[in-house]
């Protein structure tokens, strides 16, 4: 098997020597082992890790854990366990699924405001508690509660005071979840919910109110899309990269 040094990996990965420490510093790579001198010295085996870790931190993808999903693979694949390295790629795989459903949603739910028609079922509506709507949405009781906080929403109570949620609620609920993923601050989401409020035929990249004049819900939704898209791109490599790791070691 080749042997590289420190600059020798910096050159070929295409990233600064500090880099490489760093990678070694949070696990992401196997330790190298060391010459008398100190020197580190990286296998063909670290070449393939490395391009695994960056091809599975190349787009940043923070929903429901996803980009701790992503260390978890690189850390696992890093200590030799590409089993388990690739059962966590599969399982990474389908929570982008999942997200990428949630997104198309969220289009499909704003085409629908937009476009004047009502999502919500006629007649007697169902109402879910907290703890219904947080597991439908895929999200925490506390970030329900978050959102409550910052007047994204505001939450209807019974009789007995519970806290209820009817399918309007859903609604605005699943926007909000899928403009939080694509990373857009609870200000802009609520100056975007008010102005839609106010006026369906609302510019919502006016409400919005983001530095790029192209950033509306659905170019939101559609940015977040791409993004999920090229990181499942990315997990199909990085499943062929612990193949190839695992025959290396072999």
């Amino acid at each position: 098997m080749n042997t590289y040094k420190t600059i020798d990996i910096a050159r070929i990965i295409g990233i600064h020597v500090n880099t490489v420490r760093l990678y070694e510093k949070f696990g992401l790579i196997p330790k190298p082992e060391r010459l008398g001198n100190g020197y580190r010295v990286f296998t063909d085996l670290h070449i393939e890790q490395f391009r695994l870790a960056r091809a599975a931190l190349q787009v940043e993808v923070l929903q429901n854990g996803l980009r701790k999903q992503a260390v978890d693979i690189i850390k696992v694949s890093a200590l030799g366990n590409y089993e388990k390295a690739m059962e966590l790629t599969r399982r990474y795989i389908a929570q982008i699924d999942i997200e990428k459903a949630n997104a198309e949603e969220a289009i499909r739910i704003t085409h629908s405001i937009l476009s004047g028609m009502s999502e919500s079922n006629v007649g007697v509506q169902r109402t879910y508690r907290r703890k219904e709507a947080a597991d439908i949405l895929g999200v925490t009781i506390d970030t329900l509660r978050n959102w409550e906080l910052n007047g994204l929403f505001t939450i209807k109570r019974t009789e007995n005071r519970y806290r209820v949620y009817t399918e309007e609620d859903m609604l605005r609920l699943k926007i909000i979840r899928s403009l939080r993923c694509a990373n857009y601050s609870l200000s802009a989401i609520l100056r975007m919910l008010q102005a839609l409020s106010d006026d369906p035929q609302t510019n919502i990249q006016i409400a919005i109110n983001t530095p790029k004049d192209d950033d509306d819900i659905i170019r939101a939704c559609d940015k977040l899309l791409t993004s999920l898209n090229e990181a499942k791109n990315n997990a199909f490599y990085v499943t062929c990269q612990i193949e190839k790791m695992k025959k290396i070691s072999e």
